[in-house]
């Protein structure tokens, strides 16, 4: 068995939590984990770490690891990981996932298929349906984890069931993709469940529909790897749903009955599952407020005060404050549709900036200055390298630092500082158990992340 996770889109309803190089699924927001790390967790109950896919764009790659490295014991080989490219929807990541597969010679494998931004309890119950389904995938059917719906969400794919195969197992009939209002009214007296966007099937199954579909694209599951990648940007880009199990007749639905699920698409929805005080209100962070109502606040830095409001959203990360009613918060993805088209940086960059070696987050920058919040986690090192247009201080706040600044090699413990000139080469390691904390101060003419020059860099395989 292979379970495959899919990392990916823009999340622009959960904007400015989520953004284009940090999307939803890497969101916390009062929980130890994040919405991929549960995933991955879920699946550890049912999978081997072995046997687990991950299935994401390049520009995560270090949130991936980042996120992984946190929630497996110490050792534990990470998951295989394909990175594409370029964002090309699920049905291009399920082709590099065969291609990669059937390369490997694992021609008889059971494949289900996650994304990686659901909320599912519990995990026992959703176990014993991922048993089911492999059942029917091994009859050659492609099995899709239907829901049973909680309302009117014009936003789902819905499922229409035809023949009762077994107690828990149906045809599908009909798939309606974000029916209206009216429809889904008018399919209350049938039988129908919103569509998780989880599946199963079997390898050689899905091939076999793919290739009749798709002919052309019957050498590409099969050629060298490289050949694939290099074909990779005439893919289309569309779902895995209308690529493929919107066309087959061997679609059944499995409805999840007795499970909660939710894939949080906007912050009502995130709202929904949080728990609120006497007056229906979601406080997280530096917020403070009196007489409020049914609002969720939010604030990852500056204090957030607020009175007599209600049915109102607050969303503080630093660099944006995102105010809007609650019932309207869908409609933020049109919002940052615009600023995106003002070529706003905040669109697409979040504070926080994860590397194999740690993070830094940006806490100020204005013409010529740039002053980051640097962690280097124990053991871990940034490649030796210089910089051309800018200067660099190092204010060590907590734990070891053993730094290389031209010929000098030295320690820094908290308090400590050092300063690198332009043009200088340079390193740092933390050289101790603890993590590292250091504030950067850089400080030039020019101050993008790309003024590097490196000369020894134990992550080059990770970052190629």
């Amino acid at each position: 068995m292979k379970a495959v996770v899919l990392v990916g889109g823009s999340g622009t309803r959960l904007w400015p939590l989520s953004r284009e190089d940090f999307p939803k699924q890497f969101i916390k927001l009062n929980s130890l984990h994040s919405f991929f790390q549960e995933t991955v967790l879920r699946l550890l109950t049912f999978f081997n770490t072995s046997d687990i896919i991950i299935s994401t764009n390049s520009r995560y790659k270090f949130p991936v690891i980042s996120d992984l490295t946190k929630i497996l014991p110490q050792n534990t080989p990470l998951p295989q990981m394909i990175f594409e490219p370029e964002n090309k929807n699920t049905f291009p990541a399920l082709l590099a996932v065969l291609n990669s597969l059937l390369n490997s010679n694992l021609e008889d494998e059971i494949i289900y298929v996650f994304p990686s931004d659901h909320v599912i309890k519990p995990v026992e119950k959703l176990n014993s349906y991922l048993e089911l389904a492999k059942e029917w995938a091994q009859r050659g059917k492609i099995v899709l984890f239907g829901i049973l719906p909680q309302g009117i969400k014009t936003g789902y794919g819905h499922i229409k069931t035809g023949k009762v195969l077994s107690e828990k197992v149906f045809e599908v009939e009909q798939f309606i993709e974000k029916p209206s209002p009216d429809t889904i009214q008018d399919l209350m007296s049938e039988k129908f469940f919103w569509n998780s966007g989880m599946f199963c099937f079997h390898l050689n199954t899905i091939r076999e529909e793919i290739s009749k579909l798709y002919p052309q694209l019957e050498k590409l599951m099969t050629c060298e790897v490289q050949e694939f990648w290099e074909n990779f940007y005439r893919l289309p880009s569309i779902p895995i749903d209308k690529a493929v199990i919107e066309k087959t007749s061997r679609a059944i639905v499995v409805p999840l009955q007795g499970i909660y699920w939710n894939d949080i698409g906007s912050f009502s929805a995130f709202y929904n599952i949080l728990e609120k005080n006497n007056e229906g209100n979601v406080t997280i962070g530096n917020v403070h407020i009196k007489k409020c109502r049914n609002c969720f606040m939010y604030s990852e830095d500056r204090l957030v005060a607020g009175f007599g409001l209600e049915n109102m959203l607050v969303m503080e990360t630093g660099d944006v404050l995102l105010i809007v009613p609650l019932n309207h918060s869908e409609e933020v993805k049109h919002l940052v549709e615009e600023l995106r088209k003002e070529g706003r940086k905040e669109v697409k960059e979040h504070q926080i900036q994860y590397r194999p070696w740690g993070s830094f987050k940006i806490l100020e920058e204005g013409p010529r200055y740039k002053i980051k919040h640097v962690l280097v986690k124990p053991g871990e090192k940034l490649s030796l390298q210089l910089h051309h247009h800018r200067s660099e201080h190092w204010v060590v706040i907590k734990g070891m630092a053993k730094i290389k600044i031209g010929e000098m090699e030295k320690f820094l413990h908290e308090n400590e500082s050092a300063y690198v000139p332009k043009s200088t080469i340079h390193r740092l390691e933390n050289a101790g158990k603890i993590e590292l904390e250091l504030i950067e101060v850089q400080n030039g003419e020019y101050l993008g992340e790309d003024d590097i020059e490196r000369f020894d860099d134990k992550y080059q395989d990770i970052r190629s």
